[in-house]
């Protein structure tokens, strides 16, 4: 654990590198943060509040973009995705104008707000569009290499980003290029994205007490690195493919997609949200939510036994 935040992190990186770069600007739907504070105080220039106006961020931030800015538009996850879709899809998508759209919440992030701030559809909305890439942050680590490689796409990106502070999984010069990383080898694998990779590593470690030999594979960028993907899944028979997410069109359903176009015909359990669940109106917390939904991690090992039985 290195405690700080994967919004802190990112933002700290960015911040770093606007010092240094006039063209780095930053557009925030009225949302703060400490680093964004200090962003704002010092680099006040290359800061633009919209206020709580989404759509007009994607805007703004579009038309700087192509007068060579870098340009980082920043809200809640499903605040910037959903209520920025027509903008996302015609100045993102069809006019392949690079951006950098960030997102914090993603899952049930914002756990105490109900079902208007979780973010369970996005990966499904953003993966269905052209030219647009999905970078689905498990840790801190990540979160900054993915700040400073954004400075350098050429392509519109959008950032997941986790509320919680996590684990560290990563060392500070980890390659992320490859999109998917085996974190843990077994003898069968769970896929999973996001603060997901974590929940699934506590399962990996309880089954393995059963005796059953299951590794781990963050995948972090969407759409799925096809080459790597497979290859980390190395033989394996049996797949588990887990996500904090619907299930329709989301991440379980882009490893099916690339398994079957791969030829590779191999049982998938797919471990998510499913739409006749709806959505939650639970609270209690995060994990009261994952249990409502059988995605924590004791849900998680007894449906990875029976499937694997």
């Amino acid at each position: 654990m290195n405690n700080i935040t994967q919004r802190d992190s990112f933002w700290n990186k960015v911040y770093d590198l606007a010092k240094n770069n006039k063209d780095i600007i930053i557009v925030s739907a009225d949302m703060g943060a400490p680093s964004l504070d200090k962003f704002r105080t010092d680099l006040p220039a290359q800061f633009i509040n919209v206020g709580i106006a989404e759509q007009n961020g994607i805007l703004v931030a579009s038309g700087m973009a192509t007068e060579g800015k870098r340009v980082f538009v920043y809200a809640i996850a499903p605040f910037i995705t959903f209520r920025c879709l027509e903008q996302i899809r015609v100045n993102n998508s069809m006019m392949k104008i690079p951006i950098t759209i960030v997102g914090v919440g993603a899952g049930f992030g914002y756990e105490d707000s109900g079902p208007t701030h979780h973010m369970i559809e996005d990966i499904t909305l953003v993966r269905s569009m052209p030219n647009l890439i999905i970078n689905s942050i498990s840790d801190s680590v990540m979160s900054a290499a993915v700040a400073e490689r954004s400075c350098q796409m050429k392509e519109a990106n959008y950032v997941r980003l986790d509320r919680l502070t996590l684990p560290t999984l990563y060392k500070e010069d980890e390659d992320f290029s490859k999109g998917v990383a085996t974190l843990r080898k077994g003898d069968y694998y769970i896929a999973a994205t996001g603060s997901m990779v974590h929940v699934a590593l506590e399962a990996a470690e309880k089954l393995n007490q059963k005796g059953l030999n299951i590794g781990v594979i963050d995948v972090y960028t969407i759409p799925i690195h096809e080459e790597n993907f497979i290859a980390a899944l190395g033989g394996t028979n049996k797949l588990i493919a887990l996500e904090e997410h619907f299930l329709t069109g989301g991440f379980t359903s882009a490893v099916c997609e690339t398994l079957q176009d791969n030829g590779v015909m191999i049982p998938v359990k797919r471990i998510g949200l499913s739409l006749e669940q709806g959505y939650c109106y639970e609270y209690g917390g995060r994990n009261v939510i994952r249990e409502h939904y059988g995605i924590d991690t004791d849900s998680v090992v007894e449906k990875v036994s029976a499937f694997l039985k």
